[in-house]
């Protein structure tokens, strides 16, 4: 197996000068140096041979024994020295301090055809980041975060991808609902790719630590190596204020689209804390995420954000903004001017009511949106919530309703729905007229766009997917995989290479999520153990 490395993280940047993965308090470092755990007995589980070709490995590669131990932390690429970065964040609102890669390492960075990657094992072992935990990720969070990398990408939302998921052959200790029960789990590695993993914590770190020359130096890297439309000279200290700003105004411009993608699918982050923001735009740190299924703007995933709810479905882009303002106090010592900051903040706000009414006109079929279509759409996101919809489900069978905006058509509208709605039975009166009265509206509306109906259904369908990873599916593959049963893993990931697709060979993974999953551990909330 041969993987052609181009480090230069570790090359260009301050490192830590001790040397061990002992734990402790890192200045004046982007990184310390670590050697990842070997494990007991490393087995593939699944892989991805889209991320393995995209790397440059072939069908072979995947095959082998050294597979298995160079992504499962047993044996390091030669030429390869692994590090973990050290980084800041603030968490749930408040700032933390030193954080850092406390059960991740990079493994190495490589090219193939013009393009770089860093290779990441998540559970490879303890770093001087791990603080008082151990550095390894069990089978359930390991499983997940494969899955839902992979799936996220074929949806379309810019993510971090997968490559592979083995099993340690090691038990981890964990206590899952943090409720004083720890158990012993199967211990997992994944291996995540994406250009690189500098979060917006990166930044945060130096300038609160006042290390602001390397600040400047990360800033010049981030910017030389991941934004080559920005003119820097990293050999100059003065007058590079103008790039910094563009930086910060293309990660703003990224982590918006980001954001209006999650929303678009009913993807829910669960931690969206700054160390789990990264500068590329790109979904990163998959722990207790879920998709809504029932349409919920308050619904969080995480139950260590069950009292506060600060990231839920519909607070994700404040929460969004609230960040990218963290980073720009990060940045603002490189620039001492605030103004430029403050407005590519409004320009963010701004571009983020214009970009969440066309996607969301775009999910109910128009081809043309504009302010006039905001009560069309405010009056859908409220009837959505009088009973428990499902929002896959539902956003799907509405690309089937006719432009027809006679009386007569609004049950005919209705009953297209009816499957998206978890209540038994007929719908509450009220709830009835509301819905009558938004699909008057909204048939009228149709008929106003000059487009077929088998037009717009097809448009709709290739932006509101038909399959997503719900909880309950992901708990099922955990289960099986837990009894060592992979065969689940791959069908889902199969599944969820075409999540726009109809697949009628896997229909019965286009239902609402089941009654006995609805408060069972795994199926709707999440810890962030892993």
């Amino acid at each position: 197996m041969k993987l052609k490395l181009d480090d230069h993280f570790w090359q260009e940047l301050p490192a830590d000068p001790l040397q061990t993965n002992q734990r402790r308090q890192v200045l004046q470092a982007a990184y310390s140096f670590v050697v990842p755990r070997k494990p007991t007995a490393p087995r593939l589980l699944h892989v991805s041979e889209e991320v393995a070709e995209m790397i440059g490995l072939r069908q072979d590669d995947i095959l082998g024994d050294e597979f298995v131990e160079t992504f499962s932390g047993g044996c390091v690429p030669v030429g390869a020295r692994p590090y973990a970065m050290c980084y800041g964040g603030h968490q749930f609102g408040s700032w933390a301090g030193q954080l850092g890669d406390g059960r991740a390492i990079n493994l190495c960075e490589v090219e193939h055809l013009g393009k770089r990657w860093t290779l990441q094992l998540k559970g490879a072992g303890e770093t001087p980041y791990s603080r008082s935990a151990d550095g390894l990720a069990v089978l359930r969070s390991s499983l997940r975060e494969h899955l839902c990398s992979e799936a996220m990408f074929h949806l379309g939302v810019p993510t971090t991808r997968a490559l592979s998921l083995i099993a340690t052959g090691d038990d981890v200790m964990r206590d899952m609902m943090y409720d004083g029960n720890a158990a012993f789990e199967p211990g997992a590695v994944v291996c995540r790719v994406a250009p690189s993993f500098i979060r917006f914590g990166n930044f945060q770190i130096f300038a609160a630590n006042g290390e602001v020359e390397n600040l400047r130096r990360l800033a010049n890297y981030t910017i030389l190596h991941y934004f080559p439309n920005i003119t820097i000279n990293p050999d100059h200290v003065t007058g590079q204020t103008g790039a910094y700003v563009q930086f910060f105004r293309e990660v703003s411009r990224r982590t918006l689209e980001m954001v209006i993608h999650w929303q678009r699918v009913g993807f829910v982050h669960g931690v969206m804390n700054t160390d789990n923001m990264s500068i590329h735009g790109e979904t990163i740190d998959f722990g207790p995420y879920g998709w809504l299924e029932g349409y919920d703007h308050d619904w969080t995933p995480n139950t260590t954000d069950r009292q506060h709810r600060r990231y839920r479905y519909g607070h994700q882009p404040q929460i969004a903004l609230w960040n990218l303002l963290q980073l720009a106090n990060a940045l603002y010592p490189l620039v001492n001017d605030a103004t430029p900051f403050e407005e590519e903040l409004k320009d963010y706000q701004t571009q983020f009511e214009v970009e969440y009414r066309q996607m969301m006109g775009s999910k109910i079929g128009l081809t043309m949106v504009t302010r006039a279509d905001d009560g069309l759409i405010a009056n859908l996101e409220r009837t959505l919530q009088l009973t428990e919809t499902d929002m896959t489900i539902f956003f799907r069978l509405l690309a089937n309703v006719t432009q027809s905006g006679s009386s007569e058509a609004m049950p005919d509208a209705l009953a297209t729905v009816a499957d998206a709605f978890y209540v038994a039975g007929p719908l509450p009166e009220e709830v009835t007229s509301a819905w009558q009265d938004w699909f008057r509206e909204y048939q009228c509306r149709l008929c106003q766009t000059n487009q077929s109906d088998a037009d717009r259904a097809a448009a709709m369908n290739a932006i509101n997917p038909k399959y997503v990873l719900r909880n309950y599916m992901a708990q099922l593959a955990i289960d099986k995989a837990t009894a060592g049963d992979n065969a689940l893993t791959d069908q889902l990931y199969q599944l969820l290479k075409r999540p726009y697709d109809e697949q009628p060979e896997n229909e019965q993974w286009f239902a609402k999520r089941p009654e006995w999953a609805r408060n069972k551990v795994g199926c709707s909330m999440l810890s962030c153990s892993s």
